[in-house]
């Protein structure tokens, strides 16, 4: 925060909000002390919980208490594995938060979290946005270890006057309680309201669909979540999407220059190879914490760049996994944002586009998370009345990547093609475990 304020008159500073990681696992002893390291979004250890969750308490059930079923990120899961695998560390749990709120209990005193990040737990009632004392019971937990519900956008608290001193910040810098990173890049791209669409492309990639009304997938691969702007939101998530890159360009092939090493790639929709984008299992829509990434239908022929083009297209691939549930439940998406670090390029924009069969817009600012919590400080400080206000007038886009009907044609059948992968590995992948 010093480095971000420096030469900027500090007067001015009013508010600050947060956009953080959701489903991490973060818990504090009596002394408010961590009591061990957070588990992460992306971690997978919580596999076996998350299928007793599913099968002996059964989906039904949980669907009924949340509006959702267990993945083995969720942080219900973590705390079942935490429960059997740490015994001693779990009796010593007094207080339960996700990551941004461990950073706003610090800066404001206020134990809290918010709508969006607590949907993520599995332990809220999404519907009513309120804990769920049955999943509670069923985790082993008591409801007073969960910090209070607060609405993105409502203000927590203010800045500790220590903080503020040492920061060289007025007193009284209202804090917001902030936003999961999904839901805050909803916030700012505009996708707030109902039915718009935003597709991030970070680490993880999602698929966001805003809502006036709650809903459920009945599959349940789509997850049924809280929304910033006080509404609800479906939500699709593979777990590898930009990292699926940074893998192949910065680990494998050792290049730092991602934009020269596409530059090469020619002939989209004709690619001869696959790639399965499971680097850390995946979560939309086949709930699968033992999938992994293949390269599939090389040949002698086979040239890097047909490798890479292979995974930033099995990225759009498994993106428009996510977009074929909503779709089946009868959503009509012509357009949608796009965010994130991957969206910076213009390639991997253009494959999606015509992957997904949707034209993109592009904001004007492409860090959509920061953006977004930057807005819910805003209207937690009183600068406007509402987030669909605030994001309506702030949020601007720059350019739209429409698709080509030659390219969709294209990609239509090799998306035909991919789907059958997953399928045919699927026990392979538990059997390699």
């Amino acid at each position: 925060m010093a480095e971000l304020i420096a030469g900027t008159d500090k007067s001015r500073i009013a508010g600050l909000s947060f956009g953080g990681q959701m489903h991490g696992l973060v818990i504090l002893d009596r002394e408010d002390r961590v009591i061990r390291p957070c588990i992460l979004w992306n971690d997978g250890r919580a596999k076996r919980e998350s299928d007793y969750l599913n099968t002996e308490v059964g989906q039904d059930t949980l669907a009924a208490c949340t509006g959702n079923i267990s993945f083995a990120s969720f942080t219900a899961a973590k705390l079942l594995w935490l429960k059997q695998v740490e015994p001693e560390n779990f009796e010593r749990i007094q207080k339960i938060m996700l990551p941004k709120d461990y950073l706003c209990y610090r800066m404001t005193g206020t134990f809290c979290t918010d709508v969006s990040d607590a949907s993520g737990t599995l332990l809220l009632d999404v519907k009513n946005r309120s804990w769920s004392g049955e999943m509670c019971r069923i985790c082993g937990i008591d409801q007073s270890c969960l910090p209070r519900v607060y609405e993105s956008y409502e203000q927590v608290g203010t800045l500790k006057r220590e903080l503020a001193g040492a920061l060289g910040l007025p007193e009284g810098v209202v804090v917001a309680a902030g936003a999961g990173d999904n839901a805050a890049a909803a916030v700012g791209t505009n996708t707030v309201g109902d039915g718009k669409c935003n597709l991030s492309l970070g680490t993880s990639g999602t698929l966001f669909i805003s809502s006036r009304t709650f809903r459920m997938d009945s599959a349940y691969a789509l997850h049924s979540f809280g929304h910033a702007d006080g509404n609800y939101h479906l939500m699709g998530c593979m777990l590898s999407a930009a990292a699926c890159n940074e893998w192949w360009a910065g680990e494998i092939l050792q290049v730092k220059d991602y934009a020269a090493l596409q530059s090469e790639i020619r002939g989209l929709g004709e690619n001869h190879v696959f790639f399965l984008p499971y680097l850390m299992g995946e979560r939309s829509p086949w709930n699968a914490p033992n999938a992994r990434g293949t390269f599939t239908g090389i040949t002698l022929d086979t040239s890097r760049h047909d490798l890479t083009q292979a995974v930033l297209e099995g990225v759009a691939f498994g993106m428009r996994d996510m977009l074929e549930i909503a779709r089946s439940l009868g959503i009509v998406l012509p357009r949608a944002t796009i965010c994130g670090g991957g969206a910076k390029s213009p390639l991997w924009r253009k494959i999606i586009a015509n992957t997904l069969q949707l034209a993109l817009d592009i904001p004007a600012c492409e860090e959509g998370p920061s953006m977004g919590a930057a807005i819910l400080a805003m209207v937690a400080g009183g600068e406007y009345s509402s987030v669909q206000e605030a994001a309506g007038q702030i949020v601007k886009t720059t350019a739209a990547e429409e698709p080509d009907l030659e390219l969709t044609k294209k990609y239509e059948e090799r998306y035909q093609q991919f789907r059958l992968l997953y399928p045919s590995l699927k026990n392979v992948f538990e059997k390699i475990q």
